[in-house]
């Protein structure tokens, strides 16, 4: 399981990679291998204003749909449209080429309620 350092988790499967006041967002590769092959993703309007815990988007694979959720508040100032004729992306490169928002953070701060990598790993475990 790819779960990189220098990123922040959820305790709900999204990944965050901080830039300046930016978060880029994604799914970590758990929930992806746990999703199986994804065959669509919803994703917010770039303007969308966000708030952290609640959803943003769905994800569907051939098994379910899932809802996901912000990690953090703010606005989207991004959207990767990548997806909508590539969803296959965020089985492949969950951390790289699948970003699905780019949020200009209201609260910095909300990043320290979030999990390092060997706290998600433990998550994970159970």
């Amino acid at each position: 399981m790819n779960i990189p350092e220098g990123l922040k988790y959820s305790r709900e499967h999204e990944w965050v990679r901080v830039d300046g006041q930016r978060a880029y967002v994604g799914i970590t590769d758990y929930a992806q291998d746990e999703l199986g092959d994804i065959v669509y993703v919803e994703l917010p309007e770039v303007g969308a204003q966000l708030k952290a815990g609640e959803t943003f988007g769905t994800v569907e694979s051939v098994k379910t749909v899932s809802d996901l959720y912000a990690p953090v508040s703010g606005r989207v100032v991004q959207v990767n449209e990548e997806l909508a004729n590539a969803p296959e992306k965020v089985n492949e490169s969950p951390y790289d080429d699948a970003w699905m928002i780019v949020v200009e953070m209201d609260d910095p701060s909300e990043l320290e309620a979030l999990l390092d990598a060997d706290a998600y790993r433990q998550h994970i475990q159970g």
